[in-house]
């Protein structure tokens, strides 16, 4: 037989291809709604090789992974159909929610998160010993006892900056009196510096959440030297235009008393800024915590250095240490089976899924999340490739030296797609899988320098009848996949069309986007369901549940998942020729044209049916450019 080398012009230059298997129409009892009777139904295919590319353009037509298993719901015949949902790095605006998610954990990396539980932070025997990675053994014991005793001592010191503060910017306006800018006739008011309260701080955009303390002296300075013109002279009364050409307005005012407050940014480590007229004290890298509170003992040091009773200022101070920081580590790697990432997969399926040992095995481990199909393409330094290649990864999050959690991922050619993440259950109060979605999302925003194709975070499956999986759409602003003709469509557009019918031909809208259409009935005879909105409970995994079913028993559909009972509308699908789809045979590449009279006509009529269907499941292109196999399954 002839051999045809034809394979996608962007697979590497080993000639690496994919190659796959059918394995026909499957159904299952549905994990979502859990109802009687109720059947998911999916296609499958086996894949033993897969290019990054081809596994890219299969995402885009609804086709997801679980280990070398690719599977694709049957949307219009399943109880909760699932839409790819995907999300551009690049425009993705953070909840308030998932802010507070980052500031959580910083806090707790800092040692200043008040919980109830005390979390070991041991080190791991499993945990390499490499220094870079070495932590000293430590307990977090933040008791609710201990915090109300530190209540009152927090409060004074709080007051005492206060004080302080006010007393530096006091300092400098009598400089200023001194020196003749300001009239040394007016008796101008003491300056008073205010806490910005942290509820406050979250309404502030994100540049400024860690503004601490504000003062607005420089209007009360200003009006009461205009006051006093005013007074001495009606003719030198100065109108706020005027002031301002004089440099008496109150931005001028606050801008040159913070220039002048220099010293005490050194010294206290707070990054002063005039703004509009107030002048407004921030917290530094080095001295701040992820709500923004000051460490108060560098402040209160530098208010002892002039006070005639040092002892009586940081007596408090002095008997509370700073909190000791803990260091947070993303590593990634090549997917691989890693003793202590199956040991915290075990934990966290057992404790969080309620899953029995038995069916939590190194087997179906290994088969669910760490084999992978897909071929690794290594950096090639021409911005077509991420400095980490192509190909299927494992993220680790480690806290002083302990796993804390495991994301998997595919790292593909336009985008990072979230397969699962597991996490331990011990640190449930740091809703990990918000976390690590905000890393990955973060991630590609990086690479997308080195990789500009890299633009997408695929998130799996959006399922809108499930409530457990609506905290994907949470992830702004979010695009779903048309079930029939493969478009994008914004899910602000999908989502009121969901709510009245599970199954929608999404495409059917995509005009609402510019509003040139109304929306048509989709009710279509079906009995509407409204869904409340849920958020997701930080003890839900982030990705993705859905993933996690396919390792159930399925199954298989006779051959009637063909033309009508497929789901699709023929009329509308791609379905064309079917004898340059590429076939492979003992070791051949043939194309189907090539082999056909090979078959005797029964043969031939069984084949041409699997044929037309795989074409239509993963379209002409990828069917001309994928090795569909006639071998033995597995």
């Amino acid at each position: 037989m002839r051999s045809d080398g034809s394979s996608s012009s962007r697979n590497n230059s080993s000639g690496v291809e994919s190659v796959v298997v059918d394995c026909g129409g499957h159904k299952s009892s549905c994990g979502y709604c859990k109802s009687s009777g109720r059947t998911s139904i999916s296609h499958g295919l086996w894949a033993n090789s897969i290019t990054v590319y081809d596994y890219q353009d299969l995402l885009d037509r609804g086709w997801r992974r679980s280990g070398s298993f690719l599977y694709k719901p049957e949307m219009e015949r399943t109880c909760c159909p699932a839409y790819t949902i995907r999300l551009r790095a690049a425009d993705f605006v953070h909840s308030k929610e998932q802010l507070r998610v980052s500031r959580r954990l910083q806090r707790f990396l800092y040692g200043t998160l008040d919980i109830k539980k005390p979390v070991e932070l041991m080190k791991d025997p499993n945990t390499s010993n490499d220094s870079c990675n070495r932590a000293d053994n430590e307990v977090l014991n933040l008791s609710t006892e201990e915090s109300l005793s530190n209540n009152s001592e927090k409060k004074n010191e709080a007051e005492q900056i206060l004080h302080y503060l006010s007393e530096q910017i006091d300092n400098v306006v009598q400089t200023y009196v001194k020196s003749g800018v300001f009239p040394l006739d007016i008796q101008l008011p003491k300056a008073s510096v205010k806490k910005v309260l942290q509820a406050k701080r979250k309404l502030l955009v994100e540049e400024l959440e860690d503004l601490q303390y504000t003062s607005n002296i420089a209007f009360q300075i200003a009006a009461t030297i205009r006051r006093g013109q005013s007074r001495d002279n009606d003719q030198l009364r100065l109108s706020r235009h005027s002031a301002e050409q004089n440099e008496l307005s109150p931005k001028a005012i606050a801008e040159k008393l913070a220039s002048s407050l220099t010293q005490l940014a050194e010294t206290s480590g707070l990054l002063i800024k005039a703004c509009n007229g107030h002048i407004n004290f921030y917290s530094s890298n080095k001295q701040s915590s992820s709500d923004g509170s000051v460490q108060v003992k560098t402040v209160l040091e530098e208010a002892a250095a002039g006070c005639p009773s040092k002892k009586c200022c940081l007596k408090r101070s002095s008997e509370q240490p700073p909190p000791k920081k803990r260091r947070l580590e993303i590593r990634l790697k090549r997917s691989n089976f890693d003793p202590e990432e199956f040991a915290l997969y075990q934990k966290y399926q057992i404790k969080v899924h309620d899953d029995t040992p038995d069916r939590v095995t190194e087997s179906s481990y290994r088969r669910f999340l760490v084999d992978t199909p897909l071929v690794f393409v290594p950096p090639t330094g021409d911005g077509t490739v991420p400095p980490c290649g192509f190909g299927s990864f494992h993220q680790q999050y480690l806290i002083d030296g302990r796993l804390v959690a495991v994301g998997v991922i595919d790292i593909l050619p336009k985008c990072l797609s979230s397969k699962y993440l597991f996490w331990d259950p011990d640190f449930a109060f740091l809703s990990l899988g918000k976390y690590s979605a905000l890393q990955e999302i973060g991630w590609v925003r990086e690479n997308q320098i080195h990789c500009p194709s890299l633009k997408y975070y695929y998130l799996g499956y959006y399922i809108h009848s499930c409530s457990k999986m609506r905290y994907k759409a949470a992830y702004h602003p979010s695009e779903l996949l048309c079930p029939l003709r493969y478009q994008w469509i914004s899910f602000d557009i999908a989502r009121p069309l969901l709510d009245k019918k599970p199954y929608v031909v999404l495409s059917d809208f995509a005009n609402l986007q510019n509003g040139e259409l109304s929306p048509p009935d989709v009710s279509d005879n079906v009995k509407e369901v409204q869904y409340d909105d849920i958020h997701q409970d930080s003890n839900d995994p982030i990705m993705c549940e859905d993933e996690e079913m396919i390792d159930h028993e399925y199954e298989s559909l006779n051959d009637e998942s063909d033309d009508e009972s497929s789901g699709l509308r023929s009329v509308e699908i791609e379905d064309g020729d079917i004898s340059n789809i590429l076939i492979g045979l003992e070791g051949s590449r043939l194309r189907y044209k090539d082999l056909q009279r090979d078959f005797d006509s029964s043969g031939r009529s069984h084949l041409e049916t699997q044929l037309h269907r795989y074409m239509r499941l993963v379209g002409v292109e990828l069917s001309e450019r994928m090795v569909y196999s006639l071998g033995s399954f597995f």
